[in-house]
């Protein structure tokens, strides 16, 4: 329950809150736990910030990470499967 609420609160408020709820509860989108243990080691790390966004027609999930190295990457996995579409470091 804990990851749908973040889940919830990172895809913004009010509508888009039941939206997430309503694709997670179809299956039509991953768990926050499953999407987080898809991420690969290397760029695993600290959660900045994550939202569940439409690209294409499909949902994604978009993940800001702190990595152990001390840089900030961002993640764009597919919210059905998981797979890792891209990785993005941001500028300082």
């Amino acid at each position: 329950m804990l990851a749908l609420a973040a889940l919830a609160a990172a895809a913004g408020g009010g509508g888009d809150h039941e939206r997430a709820r309503r694709l997670r509860e179809s299956g039509r989108v991953l768990s926050l736990e499953r999407i987080m243990a898809r991420i690969p080691p290397h760029l695993a790390g600290r959660i900045l910030e994550l939202e569940l966004e439409d690209e294409d027609g499909r949902p994604v999930y978009e993940v800001e990470v702190l990595g152990k190295d001390g840089r900030v990457r961002k993640l764009l996995l597919d919210a059905a499967s998981g797979r890792l579409l891209s990785v993005e470091d941001e500028e300082p």
